[in-house]
């Protein structure tokens, strides 16, 4: 293609990978293992695994200010600093957000974009808990109406599943649920003592199945060799990139294993904005790109895209992707292009003092704490809700406090010594996670009025939890102070915050997957039904949203498709 002002690569890629987050890296690593030539872009700096982690070894005092922050420090991350009390944003991590102001996007109604421009991307400061998803959550579309139905089930990506845990190194426990399926897992994190005995008293008190055990968590326990790897060190310091590389990444895990293939040519500060299409083959050329650093612009040709940008810049992609044949987005057929946008709502739950422990403490800073599985309506009679459809998941954990808890005492001298070599009293505590139905008027739209400094249109993002939302919220405070009380715990305080969109970090939508190309966009292998060589493997392609963690998912899917376009290419059927 000839345009005035872009430069035309001369190479042409067997395949290009727009992002290098979770998705992005799973398909790097699976294109470049089966022989393609593969061009990885991402929007961001370099990010070195060990070696760009600054951060990695501070103790606190370390910390400029013990790491304490002025309102000027966190002027330019409004948004990155919302959450946790900003503890995202704190200088042992902060390098890791984006600059609010220098990225700007537009909240119709109120939605926390939490955003890393780096190579590696949201894969360096992921929560790594990782669940699979049952066929409860690949059917229920079909089965209560809401959204389009999934076009595939638990079985086709059964197999994507184990392969996945099986590379990254997943430590848990198999608990044979139906809907909580089994995976391959190393040796689970231990319970601490307070936690075993909250296990314990959940069948006792509840008839309706619920359990609770260790989070399944990309952590590397056991005997298990992975290349370039070693095991979790329980330092709990994971957002600052892991020189262990205890945890999985992008950065230590599936972008060195494509680098080592010989097949990988990574470029960062490359700014992915429109996907070609080319209206003589009916496919895809190639992808236009700005230089984030020189405002230079380049087209670089390929004969298979993968994006993996994330889900609202690869909606934003497709949606900037125009031409005579798709003049509202590449592949926008049936509309849905932008629609369907869902995040997990949190940010509900119980706390509690627990008495009774205090000769137990427990070693190390363990990354990961218990989860309790969806119990609620499951499919029979005795766990169906009536007012709202779909579940929700626990998170928790339980500790000690530290010496501060001697700031509302009175004791001094010798016997303040004495009590701040003591650990204070346990406490536990739990956070739900609901699933999100896949609205229509949930969505993405581009702004062309607000350009961002590289001349692109801005995000307007409009999306909201609604009444089902807010029902299953009530049940996830009631049923959390239900089994802390029940457990005979003091001082149960159940909690719930305003739920806001964007928030729990697991957007999903924009770009569904469909049987039907009139309501969704792509297809079971992941393709825009009617330009073949595009896939979309990210948070984007969700059908719905379940209500597990779904980074797991995303690698699971992306594997899959990558492998499907890799058997595709070599029997040269992209078409």
């Amino acid at each position: 293609m000839k345009e005035a002002g872009i430069t035309e690569y001369p190479t042409v890629y067997d395949a290009i990978v727009i992002g290098t987050g979770i998705s992005g890296g799973w398909a790097a690593k699976e294109l470049c293992e089966n022989g393609l030539k593969t061009l990885v872009l991402d929007r961001g700096r370099m990010v070195k695994h060990i070696e760009d982690y600054p951060t990695m070894y501070m103790d606190p005092w370390d910390l400029k200010h013990r790491g304490m922050q002025s309102d000027k420090e966190l002027a330019n991350q409004k948004v990155q600093s919302r959450l946790w009390g900003g503890g995202l944003t704190k200088p042992e991590s902060r390098h890791w957000f984006v600059d609010d102001l220098k990225h700007p996007y537009n909240e119709v109604k109120p939605f926390d974009w939490l955003r890393g421009y780096h190579v590696g991307g949201r894969s360096i400061m992921w929560g790594k808990q990782t669940y699979r998803l049952s066929d409860l959550d690949f059917e229920a579309n079909k089965k209560d109406g809401h959204g389009v139905d999934w076009p595939i089930r638990y079985k086709d990506i059964s197999p994507w599943y184990d392969k996945v845990e099986t590379f990254i190194g997943v430590s848990g426990k198999n608990l044979g649920l139906p809907h909580l399926p089994d995976g391959q897992f190393s040796e689970p994190m231990e319970l601490n003592c307070v936690e075993e005995e909250f296990q314990k008293t959940l069948p006792k008190n509840f008839k309706d199945n619920r359990l609770l055990t260790i989070g399944r968590v990309a952590h590397l326990t056991g005997n298990a060799m992975h290349e370039g790897r070693s095991n979790c060190q329980y330092r709990n310091r994971c957002i600052r990139g892991c020189p262990f590389g205890g945890y999985f990444s992008s950065n230590s895990s599936t972008l060195p294993a494509a680098e080592r293939t010989g097949n990988l040519h990574l470029r960062p500060n490359s700014i992915a904005y429109e996907i070609v299409y080319d209206e003589s083959t009916g496919l895809a050329s190639g992808v236009k790109v700005i230089d984030s650093e020189t405002h230079e612009k380049f087209f670089f040709k390929a004969s298979i895209i993968f994006n993996c940008a994330s889900t609202l810049a690869t909606g934003s992609i497709l949606l900037q992707s125009k031409s005579k044949r798709f003049p509202n987005g590449l592949g926008n057929d049936s509309g849905e292009l932008g629609h369907n946008l869902m995040d997990h709502h949190y940010q509900v739950g119980a706390s509690a003092q627990v008495d009774g422990f205090e000769d137990k403490y427990y070693k190390g800073r363990r990354p990961n704490g218990f989860y309790i599985p969806r119990f609620q309506n499951l499919g029979d009679a005795a766990t169906a809700k009536k007012n709202y459809i779909r579940g929700f998941g626990y998170q928790g954990g339980a500790s000690r406090t530290d010496w501060t808890h001697l700031i509302s005492e009175l004791s001094y001298g010798k016997k303040l010594k004495e009590e701040a070599l003591k650990p204070g009293p346990w406490f536990i505590g739990m956070s739900g996670f609901g699933e999100c139905l896949p609205y229509h008027d949930n969505k993405i739209t581009l702004n062309y009025e607000k350009l961002d400094q590289w001349g692109l249109p801005t995000i307007d993002v409009d999306a909201e939890f609604k009444e089902n939302e807010e029902n299953m919220r009530q049940d996830m405070m009631d049923q959390a102070v239900a089994m802390l009380k029940a457990a005979g715990y003091k001082n149960v305080h159940g909690h719930m915050g305003k739920a806001v969109p964007g928030a729990c970090i697991h957007e999903m939508g924009t770009a569904r997957m469909g049987r039907d190309p009139k309501t969704s966009v792509l297809n079971e292998n992941n393709q825009i039904h009617a330009v073949p060589n595009v896939y979309v493997t990210d948070g984007a392609c969700m059908t719905s949203s379940a209500c597990q963690n779904p980074s797991l998912t995303y690698m699971a899917i992306t594997a899959r498709a990558a492998n499907h376009a890799a058997e595709a290419f070599k029997k040269n059927k992209m078409s």
